[in-house]
């Protein structure tokens, strides 16, 4: 019986052990290669994670590891991240201060009526309705902060949702019945409005 109770203490000793928190700046220097040790990345082949709500975050983060959500480079990246230590990178990414873009001229006014009041003919609705005028999102609901994120990225996903190639809008699968009838150019607008959008 005594043996059972310490070899019971030893063993939750060393589980507790295992799951010990990492310092945060060893935990984002994993991902700070792509997206910037703030948030912002250098490059518009990587999203911006700076200002990106927590909860939309750490589900994103939780899907690609699961994956739920493919993006090759990532592949594998996440695999030794308890659920508490992705929730410590939601939460570093989101308390950071996105650097804004601007929109290109020829797209504001075409992307500009998309975003803040949809498509009536086609009954796309507007990408103000969940992701806030300003773009910042919903968090609670997990709609994620736009404003700023790079034109190409965000062009990238609305291309991936309409082919059905990220699929992790969940049940209702509600961004890919949004785009679904979005014409190339109308999501090129779209999304060069969101870089500037402020």
């Amino acid at each position: 019986m005594v043996f059972k109770l310490v070899l019971g203490i030893l063993l939750s000793f060393f589980l507790n052990l295992a799951e010990a928190d990492r310092p945060v700046d060893e935990l984002v220097a994993v991902c700070a290669s792509c997206h910037g040790v703030d948030g912002n990345s250098f490059s518009s082949a990587f999203p911006n994670l700076a200002g990106q709500g927590e909860n939309y975050l750490l589900k994103q983060l939780k899907d690609i590891r699961r994956g739920e959500r493919i993006i090759p480079t990532m592949a594998g990246l996440l695999d030794n991240f308890s659920d508490r230590e992705l929730g410590t990178i939601a939460a570093y990414y989101g308390s950071k201060e996105r650097q804004m873009g601007f929109a290109k001229a020829r797209f504001v006014a075409l992307g500009e009526a998309i975003y803040k009041s949809g498509i009536g003919r086609k009954k796309i609705a507007s990408c103000s309705s969940c992701h806030s005028p300003a773009g910042r999102g919903n968090d609670l609901a997990r709609f994620p902060a736009l404003a700023g994120q790079w034109e190409e990225y965000t062009l990238a996903q609305l291309k991936a949702f309409q082919k059905g190639e990220r699929k992790n809008d969940g049940d209702s699968q509600m961004m890919r019945g949004v785009v679904k009838d979005l014409t190339e150019i109308e999501m090129e607008a779209v999304a060069s409005y969101i870089r500037g959008l402020r």
